[in-house]
């Protein structure tokens, strides 16, 4: 069959025939009216021009109204993921109408294109959600819905959202979980005030019987519009676990159980699904350089270590969870809050061991070129600073009393209207030398302690509460009176 009497007609062959497996990339059957049909692969889309390559190198490029609506519609989407790096494998599931994948879910989440070319802040507003922090290159979205929330048919205690260059990466959403289930009555500071189940076996049975309703309503639901799911291994290290997955236009959707600890569902790339979720290890140089540059020295002598994600716990006992998450996160190893819990064998309601979590987590962090270390001590400022200068926060273990909590946010408030820190460093000298604030031992903590200043003996610490709490201060000698001595730092 000669080419010229194929492309005056030229129409793409349906894509959703049940099992054919086609990326942009990849060669195709096309076929016309007349059902001529040639093998060639779509290289390019500029202009409404598209440009196909056949088996024997030869290039043609035709224009898009040449093809069906629905093979321009395809083509589009195809073109679109050539250009941006996303390569969509197509699947019987592609023909489901985005309206119906949307009533699947709940929410008007999807579009016409793939998420990943979405504008994150357009797709955080599809799922009502709330800037959780904002870096030079990662943002995340958070929200923790009410119980009469749904998406998949069953109840979301936390959706989160992350984007890298203003675009979605990858979207979480936790069902029933032993974090979220038995959690406190408000955030940040008032997670503290939560009462743990008296019967831990029975509240698993109640757990894991919520769980069972949750993972079959969301099963349900995707195999009606999507078929039966494939079973894969996916994530890395302690976070390796079996999914059900579903492809749809570019996207996985990743449904996981963990007995006794929690069910979600990701939504991420296909690439990223195909091979296992395991992420790239950044470059070490990369991760040295960035560190370095994201040391800010005011002119007030404070060090303060900028550019590092933050992770909103919510109204659970996961600030250590949240804390390495944040950590990790900030030196390029992935990280999910709810798998470190895991790790960790964290409590009903929270409460998390951490040096249990990150020694088991330690050969993950090893393996992507970061290093672990840990200590005991006083609080030494020449402990912390040697890390800050260098471009390394610090997860440090207190008790963070309603004292220390209401201390630091008017410390920090006031500290925020000095203009003379002469007369500051005078202020900070008398505190310090009359610091007594008590260890209230109900209020174990962690956080990260970011900057420091050298001449007022003041230290910058961090909560995973959100971004009202990325920065506050207090002195040497107060963190002292509250700190339980322990150390972590995923370095370099």
């Amino acid at each position: 069959m000669k080419l010229s009497r194929f492309l005056p007609a030229l129409v793409l062959i349906s894509f959703v025939i049940q099992g054919l497996q086609a990326a942009p990339e990849e060669y195709r059957t096309f076929t016309n009216a007349k059902g001529q049909q040639i093998r060639a692969k779509l290289v390019g889309l500029e202009n409404d021009q598209a440009t196909i390559k056949m088996e024997n190198g030869q290039t043609h490029t035709l224009a898009l109204t040449v093809f069906s609506e629905e093979d321009q519609t395809f083509i589009r989407r195809a073109g679109a993921a050539l250009q941006s790096g996303f390569v969509t494998k197509a699947s019987a599931s592609d023909q489901i109408p985005v309206e119906k994948i949307n009533e699947a879910v709940g929410a008007p989440l999807f579009g016409e294109s793939v998420l990943w070319q979405a504008d994150v802040t357009e797709v955080a507003s599809r799922l009502d959600l709330k800037r959780e922090s904002q870096t030079k290159t990662q943002c995340s979205y958070r929200s923790y819905p009410d119980a009469e929330a749904r998406l998949f048919g069953a109840r979301p205690f936390t959706v989160a959202l992350y984007g890298e260059s203003d675009h979605p990466t990858r979207i979480s959403i936790v069902f029933a979980n032993k974090g979220d289930s038995f959690g406190a009555a408000g955030s940040a500071e008032k997670h503290f005030d939560r009462e743990a189940p008296k019967d831990v076996e029975e509240a698993l049975k109640y757990l894991n019987e919520d769980m069972a309703s949750d993972v079959k309503t969301i099963t349900e639901k995707l195999s009606a519009l999507l078929g039966e799911p494939v079973k894969q291994r996916f994530g890395e290290g302690k976070g390796r676990r079996t999914v059900h997955r579903w492809d749809w236009r570019g996207h996985a959707l990743l449904l996981t159980e963990k007995e006794d600890e929690y069910v979600g569902v990701e939504i991420a790339t296909q690439a990223f699904a195909d091979q296992g979720g395991r992420s790239e290890r950044v470059n070490d140089a990369v991760i040295r350089a960035a560190a370095a540059n994201n040391i800010e020295k005011r002119p007030n002598g404070d060090v303060v270590l900028q550019e590092i994600p933050m992770v909103d716990q919510g109204p659970k006992g996961y600030c250590a969870p949240a804390t390495a998450e944040r950590a990790m996160r900030y030196l390029g190893v992935s990280a999910d809050m709810y798998l470190l819990a895991m790790a960790g064998e964290t409590q009903l309601g929270g409460g998390t061991s951490v040096d249990r979590m990150l020694d088991a987590v330690e050969t993950e962090i090893r393996n992507k070129g970061r290093s672990f270390d840990k200590w005991r001590s006083e609080f030494k400022l020449r402990d912390i600073k040697k890390h800050i200068d260098r471009g390394v926060p610090v997860i440090w273990a207190l008790f963070s009393s309603d004292e220390w909590n209401a201390t630091a946010n008017e410390r920090t408030k006031e500290r925020k209207t000095v203009t003379d820190w002469d007369a500051w460093r005078k202020k900070t000298e008398e505190i310090r030398a009359k610091a007594s604030l008590a260890k209230d031992h109900d209020s174990a903590h962690v956080v990260l302690v970011i900057g420091y200043n050298e001449s007022t003996g003041e230290i910058a610490f961090s909560d995973s509460w959100g971004e009202r709490y990325t920065e506050r201060w207090m002195t040497l000698e107060e963190a002292q009176c509250v700190s339980q001595d322990a150390f972590w730092v995923v370095g370099f």
